[in-house]
């Protein structure tokens, strides 16, 4: 297993690599990162640092999450949903055949956030949902306004309401 830990607008982040596919985006910096990054690594890197500037609205790289088969359908199924744009839970979950609270714990368990996009779905009526990841829903609506399926002004509405405290 490699490391290559990242600056980001909104967080700093460390991705992990394992036999050639990208197997964790974690929140913060790992003291555990390689004196000279993989190919893989620096790409993820790469990457990012181009969706982060708004250049970039698809990745290409082998993620290898590990989890169960149904988590794999809900990972699977956020990868579907283009950038910029969302889904319920509830959408999530008759697509492939679920119910919407465990389409919401597969979320919750995702290895590989924001390359497998679980801030893409929401809760049911426009609310925010959950989102498990450092900095919580304050995070997911970053991310949100930074792929403009949030404006700013509506991430400050719901920051207003109180909708961002859990």
């Amino acid at each position: 297993m490699s490391q290559i830990s990242m600056h980001t607008p909104i967080i700093d982040i460390t991705i992990t690599e394992l036999e050639g596919s990208i197997v964790a985006l974690d929140w913060g910096w790992s003291p555990f990162q390689e004196e000279n990054p993989s190919p893989l690594l620096l790409e993820a890197k790469r990457q990012l640092d181009l969706y982060f500037d708004g250049d970039l609205t698809e990745f290409n790289l082998p993620l290898n999450p590990m989890g169960t088969k149904h988590q794999e359908k809900v990972w699977k199924a956020m990868c579907d949903i283009p950038y910029g744009d969302t889904r319920t839970y509830g959408d999530v979950a008759k697509e492939i055949g679920s119910a919407a609270q465990a389409v919401g714990s597969a979320c919750g368990r995702n290895p590989i956030p924001i390359l497998i996009p679980c801030h893409r779905i929401m809760a049911s009526a426009g609310r925010m949902g959950g989102y498990s990841g450092d900095g919580g829903l304050y995070t997911k609506r970053a991310l949100l306004v930074l792929e403009g399926a949030l404006t700013v002004d509506e991430g400050k509405a719901l920051e207003a309401s109180g909708a961002l405290d859990g």
